[in-house]
């Protein structure tokens, strides 16, 4: 990836209308950088990053896709745009070995080699409530009082084979998926911390960047509900492990 510095040697800057992003808000989901039709913008730690000024038109196709509005015009002094530097790049990208766009959403197989169930063992559900996605869920509910508040990742259960034993169990869960959900999670978890007794809250996330929406969500209600909860996050990588 070229520095900043060694685009504005490529050609001389001009005072332009160009995209700015805030990394604060970014939340990682990936979007902006499936919108951008000129490439011009990649997930890099997690976060969305202009790759170089002669790649953005200035047209804007990301900013409608930003969910959590980290994406803004500003007109300031940048390269022009290069339409030749972008075909290149869009050449580039259309390699194999290349991904463009969301990390989590990249194609991959694992491979495992399980031993045969055994037909007499019968597996239980630890599930202890309903509904159980985020936005269907209650501010209110008896269950919430004195619970252990597991706030889960759509795919988790799926990835992580003993989810229901390791981390359902004794819980009240709610589940979703930040890249999927047109909504901020953080304003219900809010008042589900607010108005409930919850003892202590547990985020289980994927190993994908679009993930660290839901543990920003979470990190937020945990801030602005006025209370000291005991709190950790886990994530998971998408093979099932444990990786903190």
């Amino acid at each position: 990836m070229d520095s900043e510095k060694e685009n504005k040697g490529l050609k001389k800057l001009m005072k332009r209308k160009i995209i700015q992003i805030d990394e604060e808000k970014c939340n990682g989901c990936g979007a902006c950088a499936s919108a951008c039709h000129e490439s011009a913008i990649e997930m890099v730690n997690g976060k969305a990053k202009l790759v170089r000024d002669d790649y953005c038109d200035g047209m804007g196709d990301c900013l409608p896709h930003c969910p959590t509005g980290a994406i803004t015009f500003v007109e300031r002094e940048a390269a022009p745009y290069d339409e030749a530097a972008v075909m290149a790049r869009k050449k580039q990208a259309a390699q194999p070995i290349r991904h463009a766009g969301c990390p989590g959403s990249r194609m991959r197989r694992m491979e495992r080699k399980s031993p045969a169930p055994d037909p007499c063992e019968k597996q239980t559900s630890e599930l202890s409530q309903w509904p159980c996605q985020i936005r269907l869920m209650p501010v209110q509910a008896p269950y919430y009082r004195g619970a252990k508040l597991l706030i889960a990742a759509d795919c988790t259960a799926y990835a992580y084979a003993s989810f229901h034993r390791d981390f359902l169990r004794g819980s009240i869960c709610v589940v979703g998926c930040p890249k999927l959900d047109d909504t901020d999670y953080s304003e219900k978890l809010t008042e589900i911390l607010k108005n409930n007794e919850i003892e202590s809250v547990t985020v289980v996330r994927m190993e994908v960047p679009c993930c660290g929406g839901l543990e920003r969500a979470a990190k937020i209600a945990l801030r602005d509900c006025g209370k000291i909860i005991p709190s950790k996050v886990v994530t998971l990588s998408v093979e099932g492990e444990i990786l903190d």
